[in-house]
């Protein structure tokens, strides 16, 4: 089965992955692509709807990105937000002029046109703006369908050539009918029919993968993380026994995630599971190490050495899968997405492994290569994977290893582990987790005096760390109810050994960040 296709053009705005997830909400399939992809490539595609994204730039920069006008002669309905507005009126012969008052934040709009795009929206609404121009005048056939107080022309059309605009950004969720507002643009003016369903995403990913797999056996590195989780959900559905599962558990996981790691994949999915123990060796090369920046490096190392080892021991005759996603080639550059210029901004992402180079493969496969972090949980729970690791929090590549601060031991280990399950537990307890978007305990290299019973104590003390986000760019400590922080810190310190003392980290990011090293 073939979807109906939205391309979402990037012209270097910041939301750009959010308008695609947007759109992917309203059950319609997306993709972003270059700005200058060749027309000839987009109509290839042949999609269905075409989004302009917003951008920081100009039209009249000579160096800011532009697309050719045959773009609005193929015959598919395009909406352009933002940058993407100025861009549609000034390349068909509009104007575009710098704002006397910049409008930034919420902004009210008023329409009262009978525009598709408006339907079900009321006269007036907010929405988010964020421009320091203006379209000034409309190229012709196209008519004003809302305006703010400093925005004469906060959304234009013209619908007879299926062509629309809007000033502000529709994606956010500040602009109160914003999802409405894409929703009739996908269903009232482009025909879409809402045919992206995660139901046949997995028939159509597991038929795709038998048949690209064939005989051949499948090795893929198991995290326990949600993206490795799915990915080897859907690849036992698809081939069963000629999968196998290497999990490498250096010591450095939560309490007992290893072993309930192990318990699932065994018992939910038929597949090969092979489990590293490699406690001792990771302790040892970490043996007098305090520098936060030096325990990642030997971390990150000994991890590669020794799962790239197993790999070894297993052959490689066959293919390689990782649980890389959208945003993790959008941002390694092979989302084919763009930017302000030619070339995206490229980072290596920790779901796309780099291969020795005596290692060779037949093929490198990544089944969930197109979905967002969202649609790869709403995936996990239609295979029957449990909820904790359909919704595991974001937890570091070093593990434990980067919440305890100074040198790394055994016993350290075992007081955080029986720590961050006492807070964790008590956050469950409360009925808050949901609201949470992180949470856990750190153990700091400080001993603090205190008193049991009778007696002196000279013990460890433990920091606990909880934060509220939308993306993680920036994030704000959760104010979690006192009750709960007594509950928390009297367990600590009574069921945890060598704890006497505990104290919450009030620190947004920035100035701090979520983890501690």
């Amino acid at each position: 089965m073939s979807n109906q296709l939205c391309i979402v053009l990037d012209f270097g705005g910041q939301y750009n992955q959010l308008i695609a997830r947007r759109v992917r909400e309203c059950g319609v399939y997306c993709e972003i692509k270059r700005f200058d992809t060749p027309i000839s490539e987009l109509k290839a595609l042949n999609p269905t709807a075409i989004i302009f994204t917003g951008g920081p730039n100009s039209v009249y920069d000579p160096s800011s990105p532009h697309i050719s006008k045959e773009i609005f002669e193929i015959g598919v309905p395009i909406l352009g937000i933002c940058y993407g507005c100025q861009l549609m009126a000034y390349t068909l012969g509009g104007k575009v002029e710098s704002c006397e008052k910049s409008e930034y934040g919420k902004i009210e709009i008023s329409q009262n046109s009978n525009s598709l795009i408006f339907r079900d929206v009321p006269e007036k609404s907010v929405v988010w703006m964020s421009h320091t121009d203006f379209v000034s005048q409309l190229p012709e056939g196209f008519s004003v369908t809302a305006k703010s107080a400093d925005c004469p022309c906060a959304a234009f059309e013209a619908p007879d050539k299926k062509l629309y605009a809007v000033q502000f950004h529709p994606e956010v969720t500040h602009s109160e009918y914003g999802k409405q507002i894409l929703h009739n643009f996908l269903y009232n003016v482009c025909g879409c029919t809402g045919d992206w369903v995660m139901d046949d995403f997995i028939e159509n990913t597991v038929k795709k993968l038998r048949e690209q797999i064939g005989d051949k056996k499948v090795i893929l590195g198991l995290s326990g993380g949600v993206d490795s989780s799915v990915a080897a959900g859907l690849l036992s559905r698809a081939v069963g026994k000629q999968l196998t599962c290497v999990f490498v558990d250096q010591g450095l996981m939560r309490k007992d995630e290893g072993d309930f790691v192990e318990e699932t994949f065994t018992k939910l999915f038929d597949m090969n599971f092979v489990r590293v123990n490699c406690k001792d060796k990771f302790l040892a090369a970490l043996k007098g190490v305090t520098d936060p920046e030096q325990k990642r490096k030997i971390i990150g190392t000994e991890f590669y050495n020794v799962f790239w080892d197993k790999i070894r021991e297993q052959g490689t005759d066959g293919f390689f899968a990782q649980g890389t996603i959208y945003p993790d080639r959008i941002e390694s550059g092979r989302g084919n997405q763009a930017g302000h210029g030619s070339t995206a901004v490229i980072k290596t992402h920790h779901n796309m492994v780099k291969m020795p180079d005596d290692i060779k493969f037949a093929g490198t496969i990544e089944p969930l290569g197109d979905l967002f972090k969202d649609e790869v949980r709403a995936v996990g729970e239609k295979l029957g994977i449990p909820h904790d690791l359909v919704w595991r929090q974001p937890f570091p590549g070093p593990g434990l290893g980067v919440r305890i601060i100074g040198e790394i031991t055994e016993e350290k280990i075992k007081i955080l582990q029986e720590a961050d399950a006492v807070f964790r537990d008590e956050i469950r307890k409360s009925g808050i987790e949901s609201e949470l978007k992180q949470f856990f305990a750190v153990l700091p290299d400080v001993r603090t005096v205190g008193v049991m019973g009778d007696h002196r104590t000279y013990d460890h003390l433990i920091a606990i760390r909880a934060v509220t986000t939308d993306d993680f760019m920036t994030a704000d400590w959760a104010r979690i109810p006192y009750d709960v922080l007594a509950k928390v810190s009297n367990r600590l310190c009574n069921e945890v050994e060598h704890v006497n003392r505990v104290v919450y980290d009030i620190t947004s990011k920035p100035p701090g960040t979520v983890e501690w090293e």
